[in-house]
């Protein structure tokens, strides 16, 4: 059985950029940890912007420039990068909030083996969300974990509502 980890979005303007949040700065030496400890491959999601954000449909409702490709808020955190580096991540970039390439990728990477995924990162009510339930949904028989310490939210609340309707759409949260 193979266990493939998702470390989503964990950069500067997630973590102490343009959209930063303490809850985020927390949880940056758990990540770092689970990308050394874990036991199979990982996998890693950029948020990835263009200069014209601001006029994109994300950008219309969210105008707050942020993860613009090249610049110091798109570049994932020191320590994150040196564990993702460290373990050979495979890196995804994506201009939304799930990747669609990604259950491609894992899916290539199994070479038929039985797997199961867990996904780690910010925002847990934004893009770890998504890329949970689209993996889930290509997945339907595999089992997916996300890991609460691992993750933040927009805000505390919006974490733990995110991880709620995880539970109701059959994602494992880590830990209960």
């Amino acid at each position: 059985m193979k266990h493939f980890l998702v470390v989503v979005d964990m950069q500067n303007d997630f973590i102490d950029g343009s959209l930063g949040t303490a809850e985020a700065l927390a949880i940056t030496p758990a990540v770092v940890e689970k990308i050394r400890s874990f036991p199979g491959p990982v996998f890693a999601t950029a948020d990835t912007h263009g200069e014209d954000y601001l006029q994109s449909a994300e950008g219309r409702h969210l105008p707050v420039t942020h993860c613009v490709k090249g610049t110091a808020g798109w570049q994932f955190a020191p320590e994150i990068s040196a564990a993702l580096v460290g373990r050979g991540a495979v890196v995804v970039e994506k201009p939304t909030f799930g990747s669609l390439i990604l259950p491609q990728l894992l899916e290539d990477a199994a070479a038929e083996e039985d797997f199961d995924i867990t996904l780690v990162g910010l925002c847990t009510d934004i893009c770890v969300i998504s890329n949970a339930l689209l993996l889930k949904a290509r997945f339907h028989e595999r089992e997916i974990y996300v890991d609460p310490a691992c993750c933040a939210g927009v805000s505390p609340e919006r974490h733990e509502a995110a991880l709620k309707t995880m539970r109701s759409c059959q994602i494992n949260i880590i830990g209960e």
